[in-house]
């Protein structure tokens, strides 16, 4: 038997095909969970510890838009591979419960957002939300020369999900972004306060392979196996909410509700490049990528659809 791909996701309600994928159609893999997000991902499938990944297309995008003078010695480490959600993800936008002075998403421009990782959805959404709002100077922006230019007072590093909520509650940061629904507990339990929220303007979830890894069959298998776990997913939801709400933190309800937002291809295989070009287009006009620097969108991807 070839070895099993060590594969990276976030543990969250998303995950939920490839957790049948492999207890349902035989994946052989090793499901390493990244509850800190994409942004640690790059990191790790960069430094060869994971092999494939699943995460979010801006932070996928974004590591590959920042990688300076690309060439085959300076290869970014990844490619997009695969398609996993065809639908946007919701950010909900979140602050602690006792900051009065944060009653609106327009009282956040020049505050302190916190971040998982610089790079990271969380950070890279805080500058969508900015070109949204209108916040952006023209020059400002990340690869600029004029960064201090920035929408917000400072980025907080935080790293987990966990030190974000108690971060906004300590005065260590003003607000945070994070998916709607794995907010929405917190929201019900009085342990943080929503904001708002903001739509990606893209289809969410990507699927990463180590550059060396683009062509094994081990990836066309675990294309072919997400399939199985998508078609198994769609066809028995009453066990996607016992998984969700029994091993994900997440209410019966709550997860019931997610599943009519949700939409996943009925073939992973392949990234679209039109919409690697508009994410890298928008990503440019946040200020998360600068123009001429980074692997152009052909590039990024290893599988076309």
């Amino acid at each position: 038997m070839s070895t099993p791909l060590r594969i990276g996701y976030v543990p969250e309600h998303f995950s939920t095909p490839l957790h049948f994928a492999k207890k349902h159609y035989g994946l052989n893999a090793e499901l390493i969970p990244f509850p800190s997000g994409t942004g640690h991902m790059v990191t790790a499938i960069r430094s060869k510890e994971i092999d494939v990944a699943i995460g979010l297309t801006e932070g996928w995008i974004a590591g590959l838009g920042k990688v300076d003078n690309p060439s085959p010695q300076n290869d970014g480490g990844y490619r997009l591979v695969g398609t996993y959600v065809e639908t946007p993800l919701c950010w909900a936008i979140s602050t602690g419960v006792n900051r009065p002075e944060i009653q609106s998403v327009d009282s956040l421009k020049r505050s302190k957002v916190g971040v998982s990782r610089i790079g990271s959805g969380s950070y890279v959404m805080s500058y969508v939300l900015a070109d949204e709002r209108n916040w952006l100077l023209p020059t400002a922006g990340v690869g600029t020369e004029n960064e201090s230019a920035s929408p917000f007072s400072d980025f907080v590093v935080l790293n987990t999900f966990e030190n974000l909520r108690k971060a906004v509650n300590d005065d260590t940061a003003d607000f945070f972004m994070w998916e709607h629904f794995t907010s929405k507990k917190y929201y019900d339990n009085g342990e943080i306060r929503r904001v708002g929220e903001i739509y990606t303007p893209w289809s969410s979830w990507k699927i990463v392979a180590s550059t060396g890894l683009v062509e094994d069959a081990r990836v066309d298998d675990l294309l072919e196996k997400l399939n199985k776990g998508i078609k198994h997913f769609n066809e028995n939801q009453d066990e996607a909410v016992e998984y969700i709400s029994t091993q994900l933190d997440y209410s019966e309800e709550d997860a019931r509700e997610w599943l009519k937002t949700v939409k996943f291809p009925e073939a992973t295989q392949g990234v679209d490049l039109k919409v690697v070009e508009n994410t890298v287009d928008l990503l440019q006009k946040a200020g998360v990528l600068a123009k001429g620097k980074g692997f152009e969108p052909e590039a990024m991807i290893a599988k076309r659809r």
